[in-house]
């Protein structure tokens, strides 16, 4: 589906803002936001405007730099901490990604690490990106301290928590029953966001908040640092 033209004017600021980024190396994009807020798809979305502009768009997830299950619920499931301290391999994000593609780094990358459907780590080879090329990377907890340094531009999407719900249960009513995703997400999930929100304040570190709640009439706000 087309962008309407609230949506595509938001994709346009966006990419204009990625535009304005002076550095010598790859632009470095967070796409920061609860689960089921909607940030894959707006980094979708952006990667798609960048490449008709003829950026070269490099698009990665967190999702691809988890530690494996075994690591991931020494605190049990449906526990919040270990969803904000236990999940992500945040070393690994940094030493395959983001410092190759920033400053002083060989522009020799990996995209992913990790793979959810295997449970297995990868390694796979290494890339080398052009010194105007555009990161855009989608995930949770993208402005923790191990992190938020990385980034040249900064977006936040927010949504209202039983929005996120609601899409969630839509989202994985094939492989999850309603009740099995609702106490994910008030158990797990959504106290673990609260958690972030507490320690980390991301609004704070945002360059644009993004209020999805209505995706083809999105809200922003410009947000100086």
């Amino acid at each position: 589906m087309r962008p309407g033209p609230r949506r595509a004017e938001l994709l346009g600021r966006l990419a204009e803002a990625v535009g304005a980024v002076d550095v010598a190396h790859p632009v470095r994009v967070a796409v920061d936001g609860p689960p089921a807020s909607g940030k894959t798809t707006l980094a979708d979305e952006l990667a798609v405007v960048l490449r008709r502009q003829g950026r070269y768009v490099i698009r990665a997830t967190v999702d691809d730099f988890l530690f494996p299950r075994t690591r991931r619920y020494p605190r049990g499931e449906y526990s919040a901490e270990g969803c904000y301290f236990d999940t992500h391999d945040w070393a690994a994000l940094n030493r395959v990604l983001l410092d190759p593609l920033g400053p002083g780094g060989d522009r020799g990358f990996q995209p992913a690490v990790y793979d959810r459907n295997t449970d297995a780590v990868l390694s796979p080879p290494a890339m080398t990106a052009p010194a105007d090329a555009v990161l855009v990377f989608d995930g949770v907890f993208l402005m923790r301290p191990e992190v938020v340094d990385r980034w040249e531009l900064r977006i936040l999407v927010s949504t209202a928590i039983d929005t996120t719900v609601d899409r969630a249960v839509i989202r994985e009513r094939r492989v999850s029953s309603q009740a099995d995703v609702e106490r994910r997400w008030r158990e797990r999930l959504i106290p673990a966001q609260q958690l972030y929100f507490d320690i980390v304040r991301p609004s704070d570190q945002a360059d644009f908040v993004v209020h999805n709640d209505e995706p083809q009439k999105p809200v922003w706000q410009t947000r100086a640092r």
